[in-house]
């Protein structure tokens, strides 16, 4: 790809997000970050607004230790009863779909963070943008394509 082209987050960015709302529970995301094997999962509120994030290192910060002394029941009451909203990252950062690539790399690399939420101006949730997704572009760049 020339250098003179304009990279913009919506032709990088996936679009296809797995999503939980307000409303579900710690084992909701402990489940799907397993099932899906993705890392982040946008939270987004009943009109699609993103809202927050959760991780898979925000879902094993709040799970009780595998040494603690309790029965499986009761470590799956701890993920059953424990609100998103406790452990999501609430207001993330986001990036428009029509921002430069540049942009959300910049926020990636000055807030230490792997992935920027890609919404449209009202606060909807349009897509996903992570490091994944800029390394396919800087190697494609670098390949010279």
């Amino acid at each position: 790809m020339p250098r003179t082209e304009r990279h913009l987050v919506r032709d990088y960015m996936t679009r296809a997000v797995t999503t939980l709302t307000v409303d579900a529970r710690l084992i909701d995301a402990a489940l799907l970050i397993r099932r899906t094997g993705k890392r982040h999962v946008p939270v987004v509120s009943a009109e699609g607004k993103a809202i927050g994030i959760i991780s898979d290192r925000d879902v094993s910060r709040l799970a009780p230790s595998v040494l603690s002394p309790m029965n499986p029941e009761e470590y799956n009451k701890i993920f059953e009863g424990t609100p998103i909203t406790l452990a999501m990252t609430k207001d993330p950062i986001t990036v428009m779909p029509d921002a430069p690539v540049q942009q959300a790399v910049h926020i990636m690399n000055e807030r230490k963070i792997s992935s920027v939420l890609v919404t449209e101006s009202s606060g909807k949730l349009v897509g996903i943008i992570t490091v994944t997704d800029v390394l396919r572009l800087l190697d494609q760049m670098l390949s010279g394509e």
